[in-house]
C-alpha cells in the first residue's frame, strides 16, 4: 500500500494533524454523538487529517471491556468520508502493543481506509532495540509507518540515535513525530534522518508539545560527507491541536508562510511562549502530564463539545489545581482560543 501523490506531497509539505479525542458519557460510555460531531469539527476547522487511537484517544480503547478500537476508527473514517472533503487529507490510525497485536491494529487501520499509521513503541521496554525495528518492518510491509518518539512522561523510553539510523533505512516509514519533550533526543531523531539515503522520502513532525512553535519555524543543518544537509520540521502531529484547532490551523499556515521569508520575526518567539504555557495547563506539566488526557477534554467541554471530561482508566482524572490553571490560560489568551467558531459550528450542526 502506499500513498496517492497528492497524500504524499501534503505529508512531506507539512501536514496539521490533530490526535483525536474519546468523547464518552459519565458512565464511560462511547458517546457516538460527541464523538462524531468532533471529526466533524476538526473537518471544519481546517485540518489537513486526523489522528485516531493515539494517545489522546486513549490507549484504553483496545482493552477487552471497552473494545472500542474499531469502532472508534470506523466512525472517525466515516464522518471523513461523508464530508466529502476536496482537498487532501490524511487518515492516520495509531497502533501500539506486542508485534502480534500492532500488525493485526494495522491491518484493521487498513481494511478501514486508512492512509497510515502511527507506530508506538511505548510498553515495551522488554523489546530490545532491535526487535522493535524487526516489528515495524512488518508493519511497514502492511501499511506505510508514522515513526513516534514518546516522552518516558507518559510511558515511551530513551532510544540510541542508532535506533532511529536504522528505523529511517525502513522501506515504507514515510514521516516521523518527534515527542521526547527533549532537544538532544530530537536531535538524535533529525540527525539520523539526515543521514539516512531516504532522507528525502522521510517527513519530520514535531510532537513536542513544550515546542511547538519554535520546531516549526526551525531548520536543521548538519556537515554530511563534505555537504551541508538541511531538513526542516514540516508539520505537526498533536494533542495540543485537538483544542482552540481553528486558531491553531491559521497560526500553522501563518508559521509556514513567515518560513519562506529569509528572517523571522521576533513576535514568533512571544508567541511561542504564549502556546507553551497553555499547553503546560491543558497537559499538567506540573505533575508529570498526568492530566494531559483529561486536560484537553476539560477545555473540549467547557467549549461545548464533549459532555464531560472523563477517561475510561480511573486515574486520569483532573488533577488538583489543573483546572485552575486552564481558566488562567483561558483568561490569559484569547487569542489563541476559538470560542466564536465552534460558537457558530455548533449552531450550524443544530440546524442540520
Amino acid at each position: 500500500m502506499v500513498l496517492s501523490p497528492e497524500k504524499w506531497t501534503l505529508l512531506h509539505d507539512g501536514a496539521f494533524i490533530p490526535a483525536h479525542p474519546l468523547a464518552l458519557t459519565e458512565q464511560k460510555k462511547l458517546d457516538e454523538t460527541s464523538q462524531r460531531r468532533l471529526t466533524r469539527y476538526y473537518i471544519e476547522a481546517g485540518v489537513d487529517g486526523i489522528a485516531v487511537g493515539v494517545h489522546t484517544t486513549q490507549f484504553e480503547i483496545r482493552d477487552p471491556q471497552f473494545n472500542l478500537f474499531e469502532n472508534v476508527l470506523r466512525m472517525a473514517s466515516e464522518e471523513v468520508d461523508k464530508a466529502n472533503v476536496t482537498r487532501p487529507f490524511l487518515k492516520i490510525a495509531g497502533v501500539c502493543g506486542p508485534t502480534e497485536q500492532a500488525v493485526e491494529e494495522a491491518k484493521i487501520a487498513k481494511s478501514l481506509g486508512y492512509d497510515i499509521v502511527l507506530v508506538s513503541n511505548g510498553g515495551l521496554n522488554h523489546y530490545s532495540e532491535a526487535e522493535l525495528l524487526k516489528r515495524t518492518q512488518k508493519i511497514a510491509e502492511i501499511i506505510p509507518v508514522f515513526g513516534f518518539y514518546l516522552q518516558p512522561a507518559v510511558g515511551g523510553r530513551v532510544f540510541t540515535y542508532h535506533f532511529w539510523k536504522e528505523f529511517a533505512s525502513i522501506q515504507n516509514v514515510l514521516a516521523i513525530k518527534m515527542a521526547p519533550f527533549n532537544r538532544y533526543q530530537t536531535l538524535d531523531v533529525v540527525r539520523a534522518v539526515c543521514e539516512s539515503e531516504r532522507r528525502d522520502e522521510i517527513a519530520l513532525y514535531t510532537g513536542n508539545d513544550d515546542n511547538i512553535i519554535v520546531d516549526l519555524l526551525t531548520t536543521y543543518a548538519f556537515r554530511m560527507n563534505d555537504r551541508q544537509v538541511k531538513k526542516s520540521i514540516v508539520g505537526g502531529l498533536l494533542g495540543h491541536w485537538s483544542v482552540w484547532t481553528r486558531e491553531a490551523v491559521q497560526l500553522f499556515t501563518a508559521i509556514k508562510e513567515a518560513k519562506r521569508k529569509e528572517s523571522i520575526d521576533l513576535k514568533w518567539l512571544t508567541i511561542a511562549q504564549k502556546v507553551t504555557d497553555a499547553n503546560a495547563a491543558f497537559f499538567d506539566s506540573a505533575n508529570d502530564f498526568k492530566g494531559s488526557i483529561s486536560g484537553i477534554n476539560e477545555v473540549l467541554r467547557r467549549q461545548g463539545l464533549l459532555q464531560g471530561n472523563w477517561c475510561l482508566a480511573e486515574h486520569e482524572v483532573l488533577s488538583d489545581g489543573q483546572s485552575e490553571e486552564i481558566s488562567r490560560v483561558i483568561a490569559a489568551y484569547p487569542e489563541l482560543n476559538d470560542d466564536s467558531f465552534i460558537q457558530s459550528f455548533l449552531l450550524n450542526e443544530a440546524h442540520v
